[in-house]
């Protein structure tokens, strides 16, 4: 296993979040040319005033800008103290796929209780990587 492999998963998070950067001034402008919403209303952010399915798209993208920071970390820090295994490697992978399934749900029908479940694993993927690697510094 060579230890870039690691890094195949983080690419592929990074990606997805550059795709769901590209969607929120796609959904912005749908909606302001629908006349929904108007420039003012992104004057700080996004007001009361923009409607739930246009918002999602950015609170999406805020959500792969929180929690992934943690497996970015992680993956670095593995290829740095050359610690890649395989079983990093699936980790990583069943990672990233959390968080497209998480995307996905958020971005399409989201059903709030299919999105707590795949982000719940997500959480506890992360949380064992972060576990095993801080295991094996010690």
């Amino acid at each position: 296993m060579t230890q870039d492999a690691i890094l195949l998963p983080a690419c592929a998070l990074a990606l997805w979040t550059i795709v769901v950067l590209g969607l929120v001034p796609f959904r912005r402008v749908s909606a302001s040319l629908a006349g929904r919403t108007h420039v003012k209303d992104y004057r700080y952010g996004e007001s009361a005033n923009v409607p739930g399915d246009v918002s999602l798209a950015n609170r999406n993208y805020m959500n792969l800008l929180e929690l992934p920071i943690l497996f970015y970390f992680v993956c670095l820090s593995l290829v740095a103290t050359n610690r890649v295994d395989q079983t990093y490697v699936y980790l990583a992978w069943a990672f990233v796929a959390m968080r497209v399934v998480h995307s996905l749900v958020h971005l399409t029908y989201h059903n709030v209780l299919h999105r707590l479940m795949v982000f719940a694993v997500g959480n506890i993927l992360i949380a064992v990587v972060l576990l095993r690697l801080t295991l094996s510094l010690l």
